[in-house]
């Protein structure tokens, strides 16, 4: 197996969170009081119990880059995440950024970023 990193982020619940993030084709790997991990092919999401984190305040984030960037958007877009710039959870449609990467925006209902890059 190649190096890789899984970010590690918060959910108030678990059940909540696996329930948002399988509209976007993640599944259950493992679960326990404290930890959960969701994946979706190659990717892995990984969460630790933080009933009490305010989505209003969180500062979590991570970046997901994508060999498939608009089949991520056709599932958020599916799932009825709405492209709005306040709320949780939304989206902001993918865009060419001053970087040269294409990059979509989701936050999720605990307030995490999620920075969805497509590959080159």
């Amino acid at each position: 197996m190649a190096d890789h990193a899984t970010p590690n982020l918060p959910a108030r619940d678990f059940g909540a969170t696996a329930a948002f993030y399988a509209k976007l084709g993640f599944t259950e790997d493992y679960r326990s009081d404290g930890w959960m991990i969701l994946s979706r092919g190659s990717l892995k999401l990984e969460f630790f119990h933080h009933p009490d984190i305010d989505p209003f305040s969180s500062w979590f984030s991570c970046c997901l880059r994508l060999d498939d960037l608009a089949g991520t958007m056709a599932l958020i877009e599916a799932s009825g995440v709405p492209d709005a710039r306040v709320g949780m959870p939304r989206y902001h449609p993918p865009r060419l950024e001053e970087s040269g990467l294409t990059i979509a925006y989701l936050v999720d209902h605990d307030g995490t970023l999620l920075r969805l890059i497509q590959n080159p």
